[in-house]
């Protein structure tokens, strides 16, 4: 386990270079050995200057010292800032290190704001060290308690907005679609193949699947990786803007048109267009968006002249365009002009063993972005709870799910209460089954389906993960019988055995 010491460094600490001494911190770091040591100082740099090369001379670790500027070395609200800034960033780079706070250089402000921060919110063993003791351990015969606010709460909003909207990191690449699925370990080997090709890509899946991940990993790994991806959500459009939106408008175009503002074609020139739900675009839109694709000129609301753009086009859609093209709410033509390359992404219950992958990714994640001082852990009735649920947000929803659990468990383990909660699951009526509506979409089948998974989660719940008592409970014939519904409803992610080799 590597060991870190961390430490303020004071006036004996300088004087040490003139006296022959050690100092404080370098006597601490000859009896500790640590791999890594963290320095903070209030001197001018200047002043500290020929101690830091003295320090490196004889210390055997490495040596990271930041100056902090305070007001006054007593100035609380400033050491406070400058001491939580750096354990917060040890805390998160180093989650499972041996950390150490030297408390004996400085003032008496800096070892309190040691003490308060070292046993509340980043654990820590404390070190003194004198010339007649040496250095020592400093058992502090009390605990003190902060008022409970959820995890993450006191970092940077901008943080947990970012986590909060999960967007898809702008060098996303391959590497960041999670998976041990063979499916979808098949799909990240066709659009690595696309991406060589400057051709138009529709990427299909439900909602939360991953769509606009694929896009940015495929432009990303393209000759047009340097050049700009633009992004627009077409069912988030207002039905008169869509045209401004994708072309570009003039000044004056409608009320409201300050100035000239160019479209998204426009903005995506020479790169990449995501167009996300292209299937929400009314028909005369349709009709304008493959003119567009067609001709490569657009045409500004209120303007008269063309504008040449060369753009490469990705778009994706949960809905099933061959059944609105057969009902004419999707315009044939157009669907042939974006469908050259077609990725079909899975829903996320169809992907057995994932669950757990994008877990423990997402729980790593959060925890480093949030500068948790461990990892946050789940439970084996938490990860039960988590692979009995159906995820019709897929992977949106798990890490939705996995963040709002994370933020409210104080000792860092999410339990299975945690992850019932952070579903936002809502229990159906009990008559809801035998009054659905007809038309409008029904499928009789997939309304078995859910029926038959509801009961079959109900079972393994009730019976503690047991398949022998699950299938009592269930009237089913053997444990065996109950694995092969499990598996077809997507909610046994244990591994098939293969036969023994004789």
């Amino acid at each position: 386990m590597r060991k870190l010491l961390i430490s303020w460094i004071g006036q004996r600490d300088l004087d040490a270079v003139d006296d022959d001494g050690d100092g404080p911190v370098l006597a601490t770091i000859r009896k500790q050995m640590p791999d890594q040591t963290y320095l903070l100082f209030n001197y001018a740099p200047a002043k500290v200057a020929p101690y830091l090369e003295w320090l490196r001379l004889k210390a055997p670790a490495n040596i990271d010292a930041r100056h902090a500027a305070l007001r006054s070395p007593v100035d609380y609200t400033d050491i406070y800032h400058a001491a939580e800034a750096l354990l917060q960033e040890i805390w998160g780079r180093h989650s499972k290190a041996h950390r150490s706070i030297l408390i004996s250089p400085g003032t008496p402000a800096m070892q309190a704001v040691w003490i308060l921060l070292g046993k509340t919110r980043f654990p820590a063993e404390f070190l003194q060290a004198s010339p007649e003791q040496g250095v020592q351990p400093v058992h502090l015969p009390f605990a003190i308690s902060a008022e409970f606010q959820p995890a993450g709460a006191a970092q940077a909003g901008r943080q947990l907005r970012e986590l909060v909207a999960a967007d898809v990191p702008e060098t996303a690449g391959f590497e960041r679609v999670v998976t041990g699925h063979p499916l979808l370990q098949d799909l990240k080997r066709r659009a690595a193949a696309l991406a060589r090709f400057d051709v138009p890509v529709l990427v299909l899946g439900e909602s939360g699947t991953g769509k606009e991940l694929f896009a940015r990993a495929i432009h990303n790994s393209s000759a047009r990786s340097t050049q700009p991806f633009v992004a627009v959500n077409c069912g988030a459009i207002p039905p008169e803007l869509v045209d401004s939106t994708l072309f570009g408008h003039v000044k004056g175009a409608f009320t409201g048109a300050l100035r000239d503002a160019a479209g998204v074609f426009e903005q995506a020139d020479g790169g990449t267009l995501f167009l996300d739900e292209l299937g929400e675009l009314s028909a005369p839109a349709q009709v304008r968006l493959l003119r567009v694709l067609q001709e490569g000129q657009v045409v500004p609301v209120g303007g008269n002249k063309e504008r040449a753009v060369e753009v490469r086009l990705i778009s994706a859609t949960h809905r099933d365009l061959q059944a609105d093209i057969a009902e004419r709410r999707f315009r044939e033509d157009l669907y042939y002009r974006v469908a050259v390359g077609v990725l079909e992404l899975p829903p996320l219950r169809e992907r057995q063993g994932d669950v757990y992958r994008l877990t423990e990714h997402f729980l790593t994640e959060i925890g480093e972005q949030l500068g948790f001082q461990q990892t946050p852990s789940l439970t084996p009735a938490a990860r039960n709870r988590l692979l009995l649920h159906a995820w019709p947000g897929n992977v949106r929803e798990l890490r939705a799910a996995l963040l709002r659990a994370a933020l409210w468990a104080t000792d860092g383990r999410v339990d299975a209460p945690d992850i019932e909660g952070a579903l936002l699951v809502r229990p159906a009526a009990s008559d809801d089954i035998l009054n659905r509506s007809l038309g409008n979409g029904f499928e009789l089948d997939t309304l078995l389906h859910d029926v038959e998974r509801h009961y079959l989660e109900r079972a393994l719940l009730a019976a503690e993960g047991s398949k022998t008592k699950a299938s009592r409970l269930l009237g089913l014939g053997s444990h065996q019988v109950l694995t092969t519904r499990l598996r077809s409803r997507g909610l046994d992610e244990s591994p098939r055995k293969s036969p023994r080799k004789r």
